[in-house]
């Protein structure tokens, strides 16, 4: 129960769609989504596969508690090996697509070869087809939606699209789905539009049962009384959604700004999730409402409008209607990264990624890195199309969002993110990445364990692989010092662990700012066959972390790609609480190498395999 034990099988070279019973011996070591997508993924897919070849394969998949009346029961991830980074690729997305797939009956949807000509799947329950996307070709993610919607005469159609940039190889590209929502990180979309798959829209109608229906209900409710009750879940998170972290993070001197120079920025405020609550000067608010994705009782999604009076949407009504507002990863890359406080600005920059389907972290932090090199003189106005691409000009991010949405102009080349660009243009260090993927909104030398986070996470850098910002700076489950080294590496291990296998049950891991295994352990145990406790659930995720490194190892990656930019690791902070320190890596990773069970190179030992049935 719970999983639907059926996939899909799509080969676009072949133009064939066909069923397939799912590997329940694998759902008992995998469980679902992340960990089972992975496991077919890897058995089926070279490691050394160039990541746009037609021999790579994307996987969508759902979890076993995607569908259900547990909440936040709408996640779904993609699946591939990353465009961006070369290494396994796994984004989370949450929305209604993941629930509608569940409830046409499909665990997971396989994509491999590649199509002669632009198609999109086409899904109604038990009936699956592949049909021309022609029309929607060099269309918008927007634009795409609502056309296919319209096509099928029905509003009700869930539609995962890729726009323009994931067309046009932009390499850090997102699935866009219902308008806003993105598996988002490690360039899933590029791969997609690669194959020449446009979109996928879904229609189900049939339904999700669990395996005792009495004691699910019990643990779901139970579990989101724990929300309601929890300060974060149950009143920040709805009120401020992530941005409640701006003003936080850059008290703490964890707030990277102007490409890592700075911890701290002096505009955080004016793009803050308080700020958005300001009344403006024409009676309208930034923020229009909060929303949820499928199943959520925490609602921490932004729904924005932008100023009319705003350069950005001036005499452009298409861009004057309410839509996805900033997070606070958004924000911080859209924001202090490059200098700009505009709020406005960073809005409908945002606008733009979701519209044309790339990742705002990578597109912001890379603009950073840009930014750098043009105040450096490596870059000049001849490369950037005559913009003036300083820090603090907000015209200049708006007008690259454009272009890179556009896949025209200097767009394609903040479009190979910032590793590319920097390795280009012979600066190397000013890209602030691991694994080519960009850094999130944490400054590794204000919070310890995120550098240690960075450089181990399996796809390139990530604060979602090992979130310990909500211990060392939000005290949950308990509070540690962020500027201790000590026990850092059991606690990355931990929540590596732990997130993986949350990943895998088809939940978001928003939930575990409240819920611990213990809450979670007992929603998947009455929804699916077998026993499911918490050291089931723990083992899961620790099968799941070291099978993604045995297939980065695969792929090239050795433990000489767990570092940091030398900027985290040789030059201090300058201000705030960690000012003088840099982050201590070398402390940390020996520790964590050896209490994960691998050798001083950062491989598994043959006992740690054997232990989780991976040798």
């Amino acid at each position: 129960m719970a999983w639907t034990r059926k996939l899909l099988r799509v080969n676009l070279s072949k133009g064939t769609c066909v069923s397939e019973d799912l590997n329940m011996a694998w759902a008992q070591e995998y469980l679902g989504s992340r960990g089972l997508a992975t496991k077919y993924f890897i058995e089926e897919t070279d490691p050394k596969v160039d990541p746009l070849s037609e021999d790579n394969k994307m996987i969508m998949a759902t979890g076993p508690l995607t569908g259900t009346c547990a909440s936040t029961s709408g996640r779904y991830t993609v699946v591939t090996k990353g465009a961006l980074t070369g290494a396994i690729a796994c984004s989370n997305s949450g929305g209604f697509f993941g629930n509608e797939m569940k409830n046409a009956g499909w665990d997971m949807v396989i994509f491999e070869g590649k199509a002669d000509k632009p198609v999109y799947l086409s899904i109604v329950n038990d009936k699956a087809e592949l049909l021309d996307a022609s029309k929607y070709w060099g269309k918008s993610c927007w634009d795409t939606e609502e056309g296919i919607k319209a096509d099928h005469q029905d509003p009700q159609v869930r539609v995962a699209s890729i726009g323009v940039s994931g067309e046009k190889g932009v390499l850090y590209a997102c699935v866009v789905n219902d308008m806003d929502r993105a598996a988002g990180r490690s360039g899933v979309g590029t791969v997609m539009g690669s194959k020449n798959l446009k979109a996928v829209a879904i229609r189900g109608t049939i339904g999700v049962k669990v395996e005792d229906p009495e004691a699910f209900f019990e643990a779901s409710n139970a579990g989101k009384a724990v929300l309601a009750e929890n300060p974060v879940t149950g009143q920040g998170l709805p009120t401020y959604g992530t941005q409640v972290l701006m003003n936080v993070i850059n008290e703490i001197g964890a707030m990277p700004t102007r490409n890592f120079k700075e911890v701290q920025f002096e505009g955080a405020a004016n793009i803050s999730g308080e700020k958005m609550h300001e009344v403006r000067a024409d009676g309208t608010k930034n923020l229009t409402t909060n929303a949820a994705c499928y199943g959520c009782t925490i609602a921490c999604q932004r729904v924005s409008t932008i100023e009319r009076s705003h350069y950005t949407v001036k005499d452009r009504p298409e861009y004057q209607k309410a839509s996805g507002g900033l997070e606070y990863e958004a924000a911080w890359s859209l924001g202090s990264e490059c200098g700009i406080d505009d709020i406005e600005a960073c809005t409908f920059a945002n606008f733009i990624c979701n519209e044309q389907g790339y990742d705002p972290i990578s597109f912001g932090a890379t603009v950073g890195a840009a930014m750098e090199l043009f105040e450096m003189g490596v870059l000049t106005t001849e490369h950037t199309g005559g913009i003036e691409l300083k820090f603090g000009n907000a015209k200049a991010l708006t007008d690259i969002a454009e272009m890179v949405g556009r896949g025209e102009g200097f767009g394609l080349e903040i479009g190979m993110g910032s590793a590319r660009l920097c390795e280009k243009y012979g600066h190397p260090e000013v890209s602030m990445s691991v694994k080519k993927q960009e850094f999130p909104a944490y400054d590794a030398r204000g919070v310890q364990g995120m550098g240690l986070t960075y450089a181990t996470s399996n796809r390139g850098a990530c604060h979602l692989r090992s979130y310990t910002i909500a211990s060392e700076v939000l005290g949950i489950p308990e509070k540690t010092d962020p500027l201790a080294t000590e026990g850092k590496a059991g606690l990355v291990m931990a929540f590596q662990d732990a997130t993986a296998a949350v990943d895998s049950s088809g939940l978001c891991i928003f939930t575990t700012f409240a819920w611990s295994l213990e809450d979670i352990a007992p929603q998947v145990n009455a929804a699916c066959e077998g026993d499911w406790s918490v050291e089931k659930m723990l083992e899961v995720g620790e099968r799941v972390w070291n099978m993604e490194r045995q297939y980065n190892i695969a792929a090239g990656f050795t433990g000489k790609d767990d570092t940091l930019p030398k900027r985290l690791l040789k030059d201090a902070a300058k201000t705030g609480p960690a000012k003088g320190r840099v982050n201590d890596l070398d402390k940390m990773l020996p520790e964590y190498y050896d209490l994960r069970g691998w050798d001083d190179t950062g491989v598994p030992k043959a006992d740690t395999l054997n232990r989780l049935g991976l040798a």
